[in-house]
C-alpha cells in the first residue's frame, strides 16, 4: 500500500472483492518495478523489445484486430438525469449501468494480476492538478501510464489524507470481447469503468475518460475548464514568450502545430516555438485575473502514420526513445518500427500491424494499421517548453479555433469579443474528405474539438465558457479562427501550412499586443493581405486577398446550418448564443 487515505483503500478493497484477481501489486512507479514489468511483458510476448541500440527502451505492442480504436457507440455519460448528458453523448441511467457492467467485471481478474495505479493529472504539487487510481489487468496499461502520467507513490501527494477527491478508473482488457465492450463514465460518482478492450484510447484512463469527460464536469462545478486544445509557446527576439492554446478536431494539424517549427526567415531573426501540449489543456484563472493552463499529461499519444521527418520532425525525435509503439509493422532485419509514411523505404523482411509476415515493397496491405499509435515521454520532444513542468501554469495570450473548409472560413478572423469568440468556438466544424467517408465537404460540427469528450450537456457547456469570461473579463484571451484548408479552383491548398503557420501565429501575438491592424468584417477582424509576412513564400497579394474572402452567400448558408445544429440543444442553449447567431445573419444581410 502506497498511501492511508481510507476513501482510497476502502474503494482497492471494494474492487479487489469484485474482480476477484490472483494477486495485487501497487504501482509505485519505481525504475525496478518497472523493469521487472517490461521482463514479464516481454517474456509472455504482450510486447516486443526492439533494438535497444536503435531504439533504446523501445517496444512493440499488438492489439487485436477488432480492437484498434475509441469506440464512440460504446462510449457512455452516465449521470442521474438524461438532460445532464444532452443529445452529444451516448446516456444510460447508473443504477443500471452499473448492474449491467457488474456482472462482466465479477470474477474477471481470476488467475490474473491486479495493478493497482496511483497518478497525477498534472505536475506533482500543482494545485491545479488531480489524481487518480486506475485498476487494470494489463502490464501494456501500466507501461503506458507511466509515460502519460506522472505515476506512482508520488501521485499521492496531491491528495491529502482525508479527501475523496480523486477519480476511481476500473478496466480489465477480459476477453476482448467487442459485443461486451464499454467504456463508461459517472461523472457525479468521479468513476471510470472500461472492459474488454485493450486499446490504449479505451484504458488509458487518465486520457480523455478523465482528462476530457470527467474532467470537464469537475471543471464546471469547480470554476476551471478542460479543454481539447494543444498549449504552444513563440518566444520572440527579445527573449519574450507569449502563450496560446488552440483547439481542432482530427486531421487538422494540430499535433503540427503543437510542435511547429518555425521557417527560416523567423529562425534567423531568433524566434523559437515551445511545446507545452499536444492534446490536452486544463485552464484555470489565476491570482491576476488571467488564464493559466496547464498540460495534465506527461506524454505524447500520437498517430503512427503520415508522422515523418518531414511531416512532424519534433514528434519524430519524441519517438527515439523509451516509445511505446501500437499496432505498426515491425522490420525484422532491424528489430525496428515503420508505418506508412514514414519513409519511401518500407521493410521487405517485417511483420505487419496483425503479427503476419509483411512485404512493404510487394504487399498491397498496409504495414501499419491507420490509427497505430505512439507513446511517448513528452521530456523527448526537442521543443519541449521550459515551463512544462510549472506548477501554476502558463499564462494564456489568444485561443485559436480552427478547421478544415475548402471555401468558407477564411486563413484567419479575429472574435469581436469573448461571447462572440465563445460562439465562433461552439459553431467550429471541418468538411470531411474523401479518404475519411467516400464523400467530401460534409461538413461535421465539432464544438471546441469537444464533441466526443464533453461530460455533461453541451448547451451547459457553452454557459460554462460565457461564465468564465465574465470572471475574466478584461483579462480575457484573444479568441481567433483559423483554416489552414483553403482551396483554389482546382482543389489544391492554397497556404503552405506546416511551419508557415507561425507567419499567422504572428499576427495573432500582434493583435494580443495591439500591434497590428486588422479590418472588420460580417464574420470578425480580418489582417489586411499586407498584415501576414509572406517574405519567401511564392504567394501574391491576390492570393492573400483570396484567402482572407469572406463569400457572403456561403456564410448565410452556414448560419443556416449553426441554427439547425443548435436546435437540439432546446432550451438549454444560451441566449447569448442565439443572439449571436441573430447578429451574424444581420451582419451578412
Amino acid at each position: 500500500m502506497l498511501t492511508n487515505n481510507q476513501n482510497v483503500l476502502n474503494w482497492v478493497d471494494e474492487m479487489v472483492n469484485l474482480c476477484k484477481p490472483d494477486k495485487v501489486v501497487w504501482i509505485d512507479g519505481s525504475e525496478t518495478q518497472l523493469k521487472l514489468l517490461k521482463e514479464e511483458a516481454i517474456k509472455t510476448k504482450e510486447m516486443i523489445e526492439l533494438s535497444q541500440e536503435k531504439l533504446p527502451g523501445c517496444l512493440l505492442h499488438r492489439t487485436q484486430p477488432n480492437d484498434v480504436a475509441r469506440v464512440e457507440d460504446r462510449t457512455f455519460i452516465c449521470s442521474k438525469s438524461k438532460d445532464d448528458a444532452g443529445p452529444t453523448n451516448n446516456w444510460c441511467d447508473p443504477k443500471e449501468m452499473y448492474e449491467k457492467l457488474t456482472p462482466l467485471f465479477d470474477g474477471v481478474m481470476k488467475g490474473r494480476t491486479m495493478y493497482i495505479i496511483p497518478y497525477s493529472m498534472g505536475p506533482i504539487g500543482s494545485p491545479m492538478a488531480k489524481v487518480g487510481v486506475e485498476i487494470t489487468d494489463s502490464i501494456y496499461v501500466v507501461l503506458n501510464m507511466n509515460i502519460m502520467t506522472r505515476m506512482g507513490k508520488s501521485a499521492f501527494e496531491n491528495l491529502d489524507e482525508n479527501s475523496n477527491d480523486f477519480v476511481r478508473g476500473l478496466h480489465s482488457k477480459a476477453n476482448v470481447d467487442p459485443d461486451n465492450r464499454y467504456i463508461v463514465q459517472f461523472p457525479e460518482d468521479n468513476t471510470i469503468w472500461s472492459i474488454n478492450s485493450a486499446y490504449g484510447g479505451n484504458v488509458l484512463l487518465g486520457k480523455k475518460c478523465f482528462a476530457l469527460r470527467i474532467a470537464s464536469y469537475q471543471g464546471k462545478n469547480e470554476g476551471w475548464m478542460a479543454e481539447h486544445m494543444l498549449i504552444l509557446g513563440i518566444e520572440n527576439p527579445k527573449g519574450e514568450v507569449k502563450y496560446v492554446a488552440a483547439a481542432f478536431p482530427s486531421a487538422c494539424g494540430k499535433t503540427n502545430l503543437a510542435m511547429l517549427i518555425p521557417p527560416e526567415i523567423y529562425k534567423d531573426q531568433g524566434y523559437k516555438v515551445w511545446t507545452v501540449g499536444d492534446d490536452i489543456a486544463w485552464i484555470k484563472p489565476g491570482e491576476d485575473g488571467r488564464l493559466y493552463a496547464i498540460n495534465p499529461e506527461n506524454g505524447f499519444f500520437g498517430v503512427a502514420p503520415g508522422t515523418s521527418a518531414k511531416s512532424n520532425f519534433n514528434a519524430l525525435e519524441s519517438t527515439k526513445k523509451n516509445t511505446i509503439f501500437t499496432n505498426v509493422a515491425h522490420d525484422l532485419e532491424n528489430n525496428t518500427v515503420w508505418w506508412e509514411g514514414l519513409n519511401d523505404s518500407p521493410p521487405e523482411n517485417a511483420m505487419d500491424w496483425t503479427g503476419k509476415p509483411w512485404n512493404g515493397k510487394k504487399s498491397e496491405v498496409k504495414g501499419a494499421h491507420p490509427n497505430s499509435r505512439f507513446t511517448a515521454p513528452a521530456k523527448n520532444c526537442p521543443c519541449i517548453s521550459p515551463e512544462f513542468d510549472n506548477p501554476q501554469g502558463v499564462p494564456l495570450s489568444a485561443i485559436i479555433f480552427g478547421g478544415r473548409r475548402a471555401k468558407t472560413a477564411p486563413l484567419v478572423y479575429q472574435a469581436f469579443d469573448w461571447e462572440h469568440g465563445v460562439f465562433v468556438g461552439a459553431t467550429m466544424a471541418s468538411e470531411t474528405t474523401a479518404a475519411a467517408t467516400g464523400e467530401v465537404g460534409v461538413v461535421r460540427r465539432d464544438p471546441m474539438a469537444m464533441l466526443p469528450f464533453c461530460g455533461y450537456h453541451m448547451g451547459d457547456y457553452f454557459k460554462h465558457w460565457l461564465d468564465m469570461g465574465k470572471k475574466i473579463s478584461d483579462k480575457a484571451p484573444k479568441i481567433f479562427n483559423v483554416n489552414w484548408f483553403r482551396t483554389d479552383e482546382n482543389g489544391k491548398f492554397i497556404w503552405p501550412g506546416f511551419g508557415d503557420n507561425m507567419r499567422v501565429l504572428a499576427w495573432i501575438l500582434d493583435r494580443c499586443d495591439g500591434k497590428a491592424c486588422a479590418v472588420k468584417t460580417e464574420i470578425g477582424y480580418e489582417p489586411r493581405p499586407e498584415d501576414i509576412n509572406t517574405q519567401g513564400l511564392d504567394l501574391d497579394s491576390d492570393i492573400i486577398k483570396d484567402l482572407l474572402s469572406v463569400d457572403r452567400d456561403l456564410w448565410k448558408k452556414e448560419a443556416d446550418e449553426i441554427e439547425k445544429f443548435f436546435a437540439q440543444f432546446g432550451n438549454r442553449l444560451p441566449e447569448e448564443m442565439k443572439s449571436q447567431l441573430k447578429n451574424l445573419k444581420d451582419r451578412l444581410s
